[in-house]
């Protein structure tokens, strides 16, 4: 894929004694949000860690930028322009919403400017600023989460399942936090059960089975073709959102 910012080759991730990823080949167009559908247990959330060095690769090529980057310490893909937002949310309970985005700002103290456009999406955030960040509900965590990979631009965001426990409002002002940060030439990988928030803003879309890709192509096509989905997924996404 000549304009993929990022491309797996032949990826196989061991866990213990379990053969996870076996043979993981597929490119993240630059510029546009790559979905990552397939049933629970097919080896999406490992395909994540796995980019983001947390599983490293036991075989296979990952590539960031024109830059090798399977082997790599986490920290050294995150300097390299890659943010993770994993399922489990990763924030600081202890600490107040103000500290848990300012930690997660690597070049200094949050941009004012950058902080109101996160609140207009996230009006919790803003309203919780000085609060522990335990207080937060599930789903205004998952909005701390996210915003935290969001106050610097980053190259590539890789984010698993956004919309686990969030509202039905609240996923339509993530869909345009996403749609702006696509406009900003902000890279998406997306793992995501909500038929309906991946149909919305993918561009492509990668479907693993058994830690293998198992079909690629444009989200358009598989969202028209119920024939497809009902082959390729099964009944494993919520198609209403």
């Amino acid at each position: 894929m000549p304009d993929a910012l990022l491309t797996l080759a032949g990826v196989h991730t061991h866990i213990g004694q379990y053969h996870i990823l076996q043979g993981v080949d597929f490119g993240v167009p630059r510029g546009g949000v790559t979905v990552l559908l397939g049933r629970n247990g097919a080896g999406k959330t490992t395909t994540m860690r796995t980019i983001m060095g947390l599983n490293p690769p036991s075989r296979g090529q990952i590539t960031f930028d024109g830059a090798t980057i399977s082997g790599l310490t986490p920290h050294a893909i995150a300097r390299s322009g890659v943010a993770y937002v994993p399922e489990q949310m990763g924030v600081f309970a202890d600490l107040t919403v103000a500290e848990n985005m300012t930690l997660a700002a690597l070049a200094g103290p949050p941009d004012t400017a950058r902080l109101e456009w996160i609140f207009s999406f996230f009006p919790a955030l803003k309203k919780f600023w000085r609060s522990p960040a335990g207080v937060l509900s599930g789903g205004q965590k998952q909005m701390l989460a996210i915003a935290r990979a969001v106050i610097e631009p980053r190259a590539l965001l890789l984010i698993d399942e956004p919309t686990k426990g969030i509202a039905p409002a609240i996923i339509d002002n993530m869909i345009g936090a996403f749609e702006e940060l696509k406009q900003q030439a902000t890279t998406i990988l997306l793992v995501e059960q909500n038929f309906h928030f991946a149909s919305s803003l993918g561009d492509t879309v990668a479907v693993m089975d058994d830690g293998r890709i198992v079909h690629a192509g444009s989200m358009a096509a598989l969202a028209t073709d119920t024939t497809l989905q009902s082959r390729l997924l099964g009944l494993s996404l919520d198609a209403h959102g």
